[in-house]
């Protein structure tokens, strides 16, 4: 490796783990100033949609940005500067902080239609980054615990944050679920992202994606109560995804059926 080269990787590495401790940083303000005066929990309270999982689900973003970097301090490590799927990935987190914190400051101004675009766009971009990240664990033990497993755990809450955002935005433009009822989407919400977490764990044994969903479908249920159909049906859901999680845990790793 020559010398530019060596600089070329140690900027790069740098660089990823500059976005990501300031992508976190910037998080943790948000709630602490809070920005624009008001918390997340604030604007979740001001419009209770009931995709909404109680206030404690949240805390699974310390999991993620902890995830996050492990994943940053390990891409560092000059043993991983020449993996090509590391690379490749990196210009995505960049991307991914940028719109993270873009996120935030669009849902801290109540500007729920750009915050849907934004949670998008930062859904996709962080996709990207996991399917580079899975290539780059292939065979590794370290890479699936450093670089598989936090993305997988960061898709799986956007997943649930983006249909939560796009829920949201309906509230604040007055409709909630015409013709139908609120519960009644909700209810359709939950299925579409049951059947999006059986297809990661039949075709990609992503078990920690659909670990999160379990995570906040019990959260849902926690938040509405119960008796509801939205809990009720939530907690379905979550001991037919429990049940496919542990199947796939049984499974051969080269099987996925």
């Amino acid at each position: 490796m020559t010398p530019s080269e060596r600089l070329g990787h140690q900027i790069r590495a740098s660089l990823v783990l500059i976005s990501i401790l300031a992508t976190i940083a910037f998080n943790a303000l948000s709630q602490i100033l809070p920005l624009m005066g008001r918390t997340a929990g604030d604007i979740s309270d001001a419009y209770p949609v009931p995709f909404t999982p109680a206030g404690y689900v949240f805390s699974i973003w310390s999991v993620i940005y902890v995830g996050l970097i492990a994943y940053a301090i390990w891409q560092a490590r000059p043993a991983q500067w020449t993996n090509p799927h590391l690379q490749q990935a990196a210009p995505w987190v960049l991307l991914s902080g940028a719109l993270n914190v873009a996120w935030l400051v669009a849902w801290h101004a109540l500007a729920f239609v750009p915050s849907l675009v934004i949670i998008v766009l930062l859904l996709a971009s962080v996709a990207r980054v996991y399917a580079l990240a899975r290539r780059a664990a292939h065979g590794s033990t370290a890479g699936t615990v450093f670089a598989r497993l936090p993305f997988a755990v960061y898709v799986g809450w956007l997943s649930v944050a983006t249909i939560a955002n796009a829920s949201v935005l309906g509230w604040s433009l007055g409709w909630q679920g015409a013709p139908w009822s609120a519960e009644t989407w909700t209810v359709i919400m939950i299925l579409i992202a049951t059947v999006l977490g059986l297809a990661f764990l039949r075709f990609d044994r992503n078990v920690p994606y659909v670990a999160v969903l379990i995570w906040a479908f019990i959260g849902i249920a926690v938040a509405v109560g119960f008796p509801s159909l939205v809990a009720s049906v939530a907690v379905t859901v979550v001991a037919l995804l429990l049940g496919g999680a542990i199947g796939v845990l049984m499974q051969r790793p080269g099987r996925t059926a």
